[in-house]
C-alpha cells in the first residue's frame, strides 16, 4: 500500500486496517482560508456555473 505524499497542504486518513483494500476511502484535510476574498470568488464562479448546468439539464429533461 502506498500513500500520495503532497507538499504539506493536505494529510491523507485511512480508514481501520480491517477493511478491504477495495473499500477503503481516502479523506484529505485542507487548509483553506474561508475568509480570504479570492475564496469567496472562487465559490460564487462555481456556484454560477453549476446553477448554469442545472437549467441546461432541466431543459434537457422536458423535451
Amino acid at each position: 500500500m502506498s500513500e500520495r505524499q503532497s507538499s504539506g497542504a493536505a494529510s491523507v486518513k485511512d480508514k481501520k486496517s480491517g477493511d478491504n483494500d477495495d473499500q477503503k476511502k481516502v479523506q484529505e484535510d485542507f487548509d483553506i482560508d474561508m475568509d480570504a476574498p479570492e475564496t469567496e470568488r472562487a465559490a460564487v464562479a462555481i456556484q454560477s456555473q453549476f446553477r448554469k448546468f442545472q437549467k441546461k439539464k432541466a431543459g434537457a429533461d422536458d423535451s
